[in-house]
């Protein structure tokens, strides 16, 4: 018999009284039922928040020291990383390197099943040395049941290296051993999905939204957005396009035709054409300004009211 790991005691494993009857049910019971247990997911993300708070911000000090964003995962969670990482560069203008996602298996798992991939923890630490991982990144491990070997590997790898670590995970950290190779641990308990073990369900759910809340958050103390406004992202197709015209005309009370030739004479970039407007100075400047002030135009536009 090959060696196993049993897995019984791990939350994400365990049965989900709610279901038991789940194959007997009409459709509309499914649905709903499956609808009531993601309602529970929010609740357990908030109970997470102060340790989202304090890996969000050990992200933002590595992009102002130079470093990036690695996501390591197998599966579901691997998926999740490599997507949240895909969407940074066209929302906010940012290099495809700054955040990136790697998955058991390489880019082939994303599409399919690779079976074992996720069983070797020198897979994880090779893809890490692969990647360039150095001691100004950050490394997040993602492994809702908290025990892929893979994910591990990688952990120990870059914490070996003196990179910043975070792990999340949907089980409590407590049990999994790896305390001593991660700095910041964000435990989402969502307890047992209603198909047992399937955690694309609840857990993949609150995976999605703990990437969304850190990279986001990241973003913005990154000087990204100016209000709430998507000012920074990258007018590259006729829905942005679009949308970053409508931010001009908001922004500035010129008319959507007029906004859109300033969204042309800069170069498609939404932040310098806001800039070149309410300041009335050329790309070049606008740049200049948006530079000196770290990204965040609201800062220029106070200091050119003073």
């Amino acid at each position: 018999m090959e060696k196993i790991l049993n897995r019984s005691n791990i939350l994400t494993e365990k049965i989900n009284p709610k279901s038991a009857r789940i194959d007997t049910m009409s459709t509309e019971e499914i649905i709903r039922l499956i609808n009531a247990e993601d309602g529970t997911v929010h609740k357990a993300v908030a109970k997470a928040i102060p340790d989202i708070v304090r890996a969000t911000d050990i992200v933002v000090g590595a992009f102002k020291n130079g470093g990036r964003l690695r996501y390591i995962g197998a599966g579901t969670s691997g998926r999740l990383g490599v997507l949240d990482a895909s969407e940074i560069p066209p929302t906010f203008s940012v290099s495809t390197d700054l955040v990136q996602g790697m998955i058991a298996g390489g880019w082939r798992a994303l599409r399919e099943a690779i079976e074992g991939a996720e069983d070797f923890e020198e897979s994880g630490a090779a893809d890490c040395k692969a990647i360039g991982l150095t001691s100004k990144d950050v490394l997040m491990g993602i492994a809702t049941g908290g025990t892929t070997p893979y994910v591990h590997g990688g952990l120990k790898y870059a914490k070996s290296i003196g990179c910043k670590t975070i792990f999340f995970t949907c089980t409590p950290h407590e049990e999994l051993g790896i305390d001593e190779v991660v700095d910041v641990f964000i435990d989402v308990l969502v307890g047992p999905e209603l198909i047992t073990g399937s955690t694309r369900m609840k857990a993949g759910t609150a995976t999605k939204m703990v990437l969304n809340m850190i990279t986001t958050s990241a973003m913005i103390k990154m000087g990204k957005v100016y209000g709430n406004y998507m000012i920074d992202h990258q007018a590259i197709n006729s829905k942005l396009v679009d949308r970053g015209t409508r931010i001009i005309a908001t922004l500035t009370g010129l008319s959507y035709e007029d906004a859109y030739q300033a969204l042309l004479a800069a170069d498609k970039h939404v932040k310098e054409a806001v800039v070149m407007v309410k300041l009335n100075v050329p790309l070049e400047k606008a740049r200049q300004l948006i530079a000196e002030h770290d990204g965040f135009v609201r800062f220029a536009f106070e200091e050119s009211d003073q």
